[in-house]
Order: C-alpha cells, then structure tokens, then sequence
C-alpha cells in the first residue's frame, strides 16, 4: 500500500490593516486558503473610497463612480454575488470644454461600466459580512503601532485606538498586511521604525486628493420634467475645478430624486486641500452651475474631501512584500486608481503572502 503525504501547510495568522477593496479582497483569499485573518478598519464600516454617502434626498457614490471588468480573476469574484452588480448607461460619457458644451464622446467606451446596488458600497460589504459574522474584522481600531510580540519576538502584534480613546494590543500576527494609502502606510511604517525593503520605491508613488460635492434636486420631479438640465448622466470637464459630473438618479437601484456627484479636478483639490467646507462647496456649486446650466438652488448640498484619491504615480507592481520581515502592502496605488486595481493588488498580495 502506497502512503499518502497527508502534511499541510502549517496555518498562519495574518493582521490586515484596511478593509477597503484591496484588504477584502486580500482577506478571503487568505481565509480560503485556510488560514486565520484578522482586519483592523478605523472607519464604522468596510468600503474604504468605494463609498455611498445617505441623505434625505437618496444615496451619493462620493467615492468610486464605478468600474470597469478586464481580469477574469474579478469577474470570477464578481460572480459570487450577481445580484448586486449592474451595467450603467453611463457607456455614453461626455467630455466637456471648461463651459460645459460636449466636445467628444469619451474613449474607451468598449469598457462596460458597472456599479453595485443599492450604492457602490454594497459590494465590498456583502464580500466583508462573513467576516463581520466571524468577528475577523475590528471595525472603529485605528492601528497606530506595529512592532514584535512581546512573548514571541518572531511575530508581530498591534497597537490599536478603539472608540473613545480606548487602546487595545493584539498579539500572535506572523504576518501584518497593509491595504490603506501609500502615505498613510509610509507614516504607520516609519511610527513603528519598520524599515521597508524597497522602501524608495514606495516613496516615489503620488496620490492626489479629491474635493467631492454632492447635490439634490427634489424639485425637479415635475409633470413633463424627465431630468433637469443636460441630457447626460455622466461626464468627464476640462474645467479648472471640476473633473467628473454624474447624475446619480440614473443608476440602477437608485432613488429617483435628481441628484449629482461633482469630483473636483487634482490639481484644485490639492491647492485647496486645508480649505473650510463651506467655501469649497460654494465654489464648487458655482462650477457646477457653470458646466450643467442648473442654477437652481439644491435643496441638499456638501462636500466630503478625500485626502488620497487618485493615483498619479503608481508603484508599478501589483504589491510589496518583504517575507523575511512579514510585512506587506497593497492598494489600488500600486497599480493604478481603479477598483480593479485595487482587487488585483489585494489578491496578488494574498498569493504570494502564501
């Protein structure tokens, strides 16, 4: 009789620090590869930039618009939850001159674009509620330290502010993952004096910050009025402040109220990245009546800034890893600013982390 070699893989412990896209995606791979994951997220929910903003009016997506699907690894993922992903007839993208007149219809059209419902949110939280369930993700513990286990100085353990000032220790990691920015991991990095193998590399990714203003237009619900102002839902302006308009009320499993998500362009978010909230919006509404042509009062306005945003320089590799160290990063910043981007670096991570 033949023996079998019936030895595995010993089980590792793995913290992944982001429960953004890029960690979710990095934390069901590892999980179904048997192991243990632990996901620390200092927001009250998973999503990261992939967010939907509540009001009165209906939902806002004041992060990720959308994404594209080109990898057959996403599009396997993806078929995990079919019922929350639906095309967007946002394939008609305008370009726009700083007046608002269209020049061009937008290139690439070939990409379908797709967002989640009820909001674009909704995605990552249906791939993080397993691990909700299970207690593997400390939502509201914002890691600020990384450094060895006390007991076992070949592991790692963390340092964490939990809600009301509170700070907890959690020990055992043979592995700690970053899925946050590149700045902010740069920052946690050099905190708990971990020095990075290629850390030059990492120093040389940018991304730029992003004003976003979201308004809503009850009113325009009226006998005969199908839509207020321009007659697209989405498109890409050359205006100094605005980049990118769309017309939430026409994706899929939306409220039907009139409301727009307005992105400001890099360069004005960055120079008026320490700007109050209110003059920011007041700016940005007077753009956005310069391009759309509506110069109604919305019933609803803010803004939300977005400190790391998109992606100007990547890193040009799908992830970092030291394994000698146990530590690892990935984001969407590595490769670019798409969602998928973010998915593929998560999973890459995950794989080689293995």
């Amino acid at each position: 009789m033949t023996k079998t070699n019936t030895q595995t893989k010993p089980v590792q412990n793995f913290a992944i620090i982001g429960a953004g896209m890029a960690g979710i995606a990095c934390a069901r791979t590892l999980i179904q590869a048997g192991h243990r994951v632990t996901v620390f997220e200092k927001s009250k929910g998973a999503s990261g930039r992939i967010s939907t903003r509540s009001s009165n009016y209906g939902s806002f997506d004041h992060g990720a618009q959308y994404f594209t699907v080109r990898d057959s690894r996403f599009a396997q993922a993806l078929a995990t939850t079919p019922n929350i992903c639906k095309p967007w007839s946002a394939n008609a993208v305008r370009v726009l001159d700083a007046m608002g007149r269209v020049v061009e219809a937008a290139r690439n059209t070939h990409d379908k674009h797709w967002v989640a419902t009820p909001g674009m949110n909704a995605l990552v939280r249906a791939w993080a509620q397993p691990l909700i369930q299970t207690d593997t993700i400390h939502l509201e513990s914002k890691v600020f330290k990384i450094e060895r286990d006390t007991l076992h100085p070949e592991l790692w353990q963390l340092h964490s502010e939990e809600p009301e000032g509170a700070q907890s220790v959690f020990s055992g990691f043979n592995q700690v993952l970053l899925a946050i920015p590149s700045d902010q991991a740069i920052d946690l990095l050099r905190t708990s004096k971990i020095k990075m193998e290629n850390a030059t590399d990492l120093s040389k990714v940018q991304v730029a910050p992003c004003w976003t203003l979201m308004v809503a237009f009850p009113n325009a619900a009226q006998p005969g009025l199908i839509t207020l102002g321009p007659q697209w839902n989405a498109a890409r302006s050359v205006h100094h402040r605005v980049a990118w308009l769309a017309r939430e009320s026409s994706k899929p499993g939306r409220e039907q109220v009139e409301r727009w998500t307005v992105q400001a362009s890099a360069a004005w978010s960055q120079e008026h990245l320490e700007d109050a909230p209110d003059r920011v919006q007041a700016k940005l509404l007077k753009a956005f009546s310069e391009i759309t042509g509506i110069r109604a009062t919305p019933a609803h306005a803010e803004v939300h800034r977005w400190r790391y945003a998109k992606t100007l320089q990547p890193l040009g590799a799908t992830h970092m890893l030291s394994k000698r160290q146990g530590i690892g990063l990935c984001g969407d910043w590595c490769l670019g600013h798409r969602v998928e981007d973010a998915f593929i670096s998560g999973l890459e991570l995950a794989l080689a982390a293995l």
